[in-house]
């Protein structure tokens, strides 16, 4: 009678990982997901999705993604990642920073500094590297020009004598503009009556006055002053507004209207 066969032992089964399904993969690796293996989901910078397998959780942090799970914790925009700066700004940058510095033991921030941040300062640079170039010192100054001095004043010799001092006085004033008018009114209003003498209080000065009934000049002459010696200090209509010192008559016009000494006649 035949009976049923007997049991062979084949050993172990072994399970068999198969996929779960083939469209199923990690976003990081590309590798298909295997039944059971555990996955998780990031969440990319822009909000984008993925599906990372167990093995490549630190490849995608590491790339900026974040688990779907603590999402709500974090901001639902994501900074946008820096660009890296061109060396001539990270040159910049390294400058416009300065290490705190230590006053008796008590760290403090330094003072922010006054302009542009290094960065825009490097980018300004690149795009235009003559306006950030800097200044050429200013020239200096040309030196302040010597004052010029005075023309000097022209001095003459000066007589010692009384009577010197008048007869130079009266070459002087011939010498002038003055005679002209004098003799001018000279022959209007007749001979005038004429007084010089040195001034007790200038060594230098001779008084001269030139009078007429109804008009009279009184002249100083400054024998030391050869370029403009002659001033009329004063003029008027009556004899009697003469001080009575400048009315000693001792000169007078000759015969071509100039002014000499000893002529005069006392009034």
């Amino acid at each position: 009678m035949g009976g049923a066969a007997p049991l062979v032992s084949c050993g172990p089964v072994k399970k068999e990982l198969r996929p779960v399904h083939d469209n199923i993969a990690c976003d990081v690796c590309g590798r298909t997901i295997l039944k059971g293996e555990r996955t998780e989901a990031f969440l990319a910078p822009g909000g984008q999705r993925h599906t990372v397998c167990d093995l490549c959780f630190g490849r995608a942090e590491h790339a900026g993604w974040i688990r779907e799970a603590t999402a709500g914790d974090v901001p639902t925009r994501f900074p946008r990642p820096e660009p890296r700066r061109p060396l001539l700004g990270r040159l910049f940058r390294g400058r416009g920073r300065r290490p705190p510095t230590s006053i008796d033991g008590d760290d403090r921030e330094p003072a922010a500094e006054e302009g542009p941040p290094a960065e825009e300062a490097a980018f300004a640079a690149e795009a235009d590297p003559e306006a950030w170039r800097e200044p050429a010192p200013a020239p200096e100054a040309p030196p302040a020009p010597r004052p010029v001095p005075k023309e000097p004043r022209h001095v003459r010799a000066v007589p010692t004598t009384g009577d010197v001092k008048v007869e130079r006085a009266l070459e002087l004033l011939n010498a002038s503009d003055h005679q002209r008018t004098i003799a001018g009114l000279a022959r209007t209003l007749g001979q005038p009556w004429v007084a010089a003498a040195p001034d007790t209080a200038a060594p230098s000065m001779v008084n001269v006055v030139v009078a007429w009934e109804l008009s009279w000049y009184w002249y100083r002459v400054d024998l030391g002053d050869e370029a403009d010696p002659i001033s009329l200090l004063e003029k008027g209509e009556e004899l009697s507004q003469i001080d009575e010192g400048l009315r000693a008559w001792n000169a007078g016009l000759d015969a071509d209207g100039r002014l000499v000494a000893g002529v005069g006649s006392e009034r």
